[in-house]
């Protein structure tokens, strides 16, 4: 089992920036393939982006691509995404996510049986 703990959302105008944590413990996060996903009122949980194990291959959603950032640091179990140039379309509860499958399939939210509790971000107008 792995548990995860993401933190770092609030409320910030169109234009800003916020930088979410996930903090995971149980098995060696080393192993795991970390996404981040979001999910919108009366939407579909969507794919934001995903990191390698070793953290040198990073892949985003169109949408989210040159304004969006995920970086992980093993030494502290911790993966983090990085929100530049927030845009009010950007608000959603976001969720940590882990799996043990291969990078190459880690896009879909079916890969992942470890799930954060999520947390809120909101971009106003």
């Amino acid at each position: 089992q792995v548990q995860l703990v993401e933190s770092g959302g609030g409320l910030v105008q169109a234009g800003g920036s916020l930088r979410l944590s996930c903090e995971a413990s149980g098995r060696t996060f080393s192993n795991y393939v970390m996404g981040w996903f979001r999910q919108a009122p009366g939407k579909e949980r969507e794919f934001v982006g995903a990191i390698s194990w070793g953290g040198s291959t990073t892949h985003y959603a169109d949408s989210v691509k040159g304004r969006f950032t995920i970086s992980r640091d093993n030494t502290k179990n911790t993966v983090y995404l990085r929100m530049n140039s927030l845009k009010p379309e950007d608000t959603a509860v976001y969720y940590c996510a882990a799996s043990g499958v291969p990078f190459s399939v880690a896009t879909t939210k079916f890969a992942y049986p470890y799930w954060g509790q999520g947390t809120q971000v909101t971009v106003s107008s």
